[in-house]
């Protein structure tokens, strides 16, 4: 057990924490339980009890057993962070479902993988991207869909700028297989009983590895459970406490810092459907904000804001996140603004969140933390699986209570995502890190093939894939390029067919991807080119052209 980090320990915890034999939507029902009347949910000044919110629940998950929902069956989950994704995600686990969040941003193609994947055949989604799922009711792809509109959680007037999307009212939509969201929790349907226990399937968070589609990462609720649990005693939260929700839901951080973490505990959950930098700063003044989570370039953003200091923050007792580095000048504006540091922390989708986080009294700048509750966390040498002392480079492994199943259907790929070191089963992070002399890791590079534009991962194969649907494209290497804001973003040699060359252009391509694809994953630049480079087997070779743009830009 790795324990080089017990001398930095936050004063006052466990390092071993007992976690609830019990499935997460009984947090829920415990916190309506003791605080009926509390405000579980502030949306653009308009607010929800966990009273209100639990019947709600209860109503939806009635629907969904009514629908034929079972024990185990995959319910797609398909919204932006409202009252009605925190609705939908437990009222699924109340009908003794999984629930699989999806991005939002993704396009019809990029939705059929996730139902073909998981076979599941009920969607709940947003009315904004409707259109996109509509074609997959149409062809039978799934049979029942459950529709959306944010509008409806909107009590009164408002003086925030509110999204486009949240501003539009409710559609009518007639179309056998469809249900309105208002219509499916008035249909007078109660939740089932509760089957599921600590070890059932709960969520399933989609991520790629460096090849194929997007795989499912397999989650109980005990895993779920367990970053969820000591995450809020890490920061020692509390029923009063007030958390500021930026991250998108469906993402883990978001799912667990912001939904989870929030209902487990019984605070208040201040949520934004599109990130605005005045609103945040503007509601984290008028609710007394005490928490937020966010990823490097929210806070960035936030802190560039030239009114910013009109703004009290004083209510602040912690603000952190990761996605990337924090950089050291925006840290200390932060820390002259707040009295705060800003607290990193590491985590994946295959480990539901935090794995690594920096202690609140202690932490470290460009730092992931220390290994969390349970956690036990080394490196070892990537090639011979040689464990490596301080300060030496290697990939990250982490065992603990949060660490998934496995990838869904994937045995072969579970199987080399995971290794052994003194009878436990340690998951391979692909990241190359270390630790220092008091246990603090440090993250150097990626081994896998992924791309992080400001906190969303994009991953490369999947991108290339999409791209190949284009006619005129003959082959394409996707890679990762410096962006000045997003750290890194994504770019895209491409070869064209011969007769289409001369005639398609880089642009034309471009906007093609952003009509086939979610936004975050489409290359910013792209270059034509006659060929692309390969190693001697005749693979080809992508970390060459990687390596090639950012020294061109580092020697800029």
């Amino acid at each position: 057990m790795f324990t080089r980090h017990y001398q930095v320990w936050p004063e006052g915890l466990p390092h071993h924490l007992t976690l609830p034999s019990t499935s997460l939507q009984t947090n829920l029902q415990v916190s309506a339980l003791r605080y009926p009347d509390h405000d579980a949910i502030v949306y653009y000044d308009s607010r929800l009890s966990f009273a209100r919110l639990d019947a709600e629940v209860r109503a939806l998950a009635g629907y969904l057993h009514a629908l034929g929902v079972r024990r185990g069956d995959r319910v797609l989950l398909d919204m932006q962070n409202a009252p009605q994704f925190v609705i939908a995600y437990y009222a699924v686990l109340s009908a003794n479902a999984v629930v699989v969040p999806i991005n939002p941003m993704n396009r019809t193609a990029e939705l059929r993988h996730y139902i073909d994947d998981t076979g599941a055949r009920v969607m709940l989604c947003g009315q904004e991207v409707y259109p996109f799922v509509e074609p997959l009711v149409d062809d039978g792809a799934l049979d029942h869909v459950v529709v959306a509109a944010y509008s409806d959680y909107l009590a009164g007037e408002t003086d925030l700028a509110l999204p486009e999307e949240v501003v539009a009212q409710r559609q009518p939509i007639e179309k056998a297989g469809v249900t309105l969201w208002a219509d499916a929790l008035g249909a007078g349907h109660d939740a089932p009983a509760q089957e599921v226990g600590p070890d059932d399937l709960a969520v399933f968070v989609y991520s790629s590895g460096t090849t194929g589609a997007p795989k499912g990462c397999v989650h109980t609720h005990r895993s779920v459970m367990a970053p969820c649990v000591g995450g809020s005693y890490w920061v020692t939260s509390t029923p009063h406490d007030v958390n500021l929700v930026t991250l998108p839901f469906f993402h883990v951080t978001g799912m667990q810092t912001g939904m989870n973490g929030s209902l487990f505990v019984g605070c208040t959950m201040v949520i934004m459907t599109r990130w605005d930098r005045r609103t945040a700063a503007e509601l984290i003044q008028r609710y007394r904000v005490t928490a937020w989570r966010n990823i490097v370039t929210m806070a960035i953003d936030m802190l560039s804001d030239p009114e910013i200091r009109n703004y009290d923050l004083s209510s602040l007792k912690g603000v952190g996140g990761g996605g990337a580095a924090m950089p050291e000048a925006v840290e200390q504006k932060l820390f002259e603004m707040t009295g705060k540091h800003y607290m990193e922390g590491y985590g994946l989708s295959e480990t539901m969140a935090t794995t690594h986080v920096n202690p609140p009294d202690t932490p470290k700048a460009q730092c992931l933390g220390i290994p969390a509750f349970d956690v036990d966390s080394r490196i070892v040498d990537p090639d011979t699986g040689k464990e490596l002392g301080p300060n030496e480079v290697g990939e990250i492994l982490i065992h603990g209570p949060q660490v998934f199943q496995g990838y869904w259907n994937r045995p072969d790929e579970t199987a080399q995502a995971f290794t052994e070191i003194d009878g436990k089963r340690f998951f391979r992070s692909g990241d190359l890190g270390y630790y220092d002399a008091q246990g603090y890791f440090f993250l150097v590079d990626r081994l896998k093939r992924m791309i992080n534009a400001s906190g969303f991962k994009v991953w490369p194969s999947e991108v290339e894939s999409l791209m190949f649907e284009h006619p005129a494209i003959q082959e394409a290497c996707v890679i990762s390029a410096p962006h000045e804001r997003r750290g890194e973003t994504v770019k895209a040699y491409v070869v064209l067919e011969q007769d289409q060359r001369g005639r398609v252009g880089e642009q034309d391509i471009i906007n093609w991807c952003r009509e086939t694809m979610s936004h975050y994953k489409c290359p910013q630049s792209v270059a034509l080119v006659e060929s692309l480079p390969r190693s001697p087997t005749g693979k080809l070779n992508w970390r060459a052209l990687q390596e090639q743009e950012w020294e061109q830009a580092g020697g800029a």
